[in-house]
């Protein structure tokens, strides 16, 4: 499905990769293989994760299972331009957490030729759209969306239901926080969606 050159009659052509999911439903991992098949490639690889995720490691990008990439902690998307010269790949964690420029800036980056490998959570916990996601999905060239398995019923699980309470879009946690719903069990919790 993806083409791994990015040379196509001596000229770069630039693309955009978007991996969308529940929580642990693989987006991260998913990123890693493609960037590690990138640098296989001998291509030159970068990959950013917000400073706001400090949940496993500061200079990593690091998934679920424990598999990880090492990575450049930013704090907003405008510092993926100064950083990204001299790149053929670039993958962008947890974009969720970033600034709404981010899709401007993921479309000049493919735009230079570069191609762009974004993950992050397509929805937030009450079930609606989060931060640059949407953008970032409706500009991209392949969006990939992975599925976690509900913990409830077992079914397909799209959503990332809070267990506990608060009502801050963003606030990090793993299993004791978090866990992966199916359409219908999230609605058995919360009707009013």
């Amino acid at each position: 499905m993806f083409i791994e050159s990015n040379l196509n009659n001596g000229r770069k052509r630039g693309w955009i990769e978007v991996i969308v999911g529940s929580m642990f439903s693989g987006k991260t991992e998913e990123l890693i293989r493609r960037l590690r098949r990138a640098e296989i490639a001998k291509q030159h690889v970068e990959i950013f994760k917000p400073t706001v995720d400090t949940r496993y490691s500061a200079s990593e990008v690091v998934s679920h299972n424990e598999n990880s990439i090492r990575s450049t902690a930013i704090d907003n998307s405008s510092t993926i331009l100064l950083l990204s010269g001299n790149i053929d790949v670039i993958g962008i964690d947890e974009a969720q957490f970033f600034d709404e420029n981010l899709v401007e800036v993921c479309n000049k980056l493919a735009n230079m030729g570069i191609r762009v490998i974004v993950a992050g959570l397509d929805m937030d916990f009450r079930g609606e759209p989060f931060g640059p996601m949407p953008g970032l999905m409706a500009c991209a060239e392949f969006v990939t969306k992975v599925h976690a398995v509900c913990m409830r019923c077992g079914h397909v699980a799209q959503f990332s239901h809070r267990l506990s309470d608060g009502g801050k879009i963003v606030m990090l946690g793993e299993k004791e926080s978090y866990e992966p719903l199916c359409r219908e069990c999230f609605r058995a919790i919360n009707p009013q969606t």
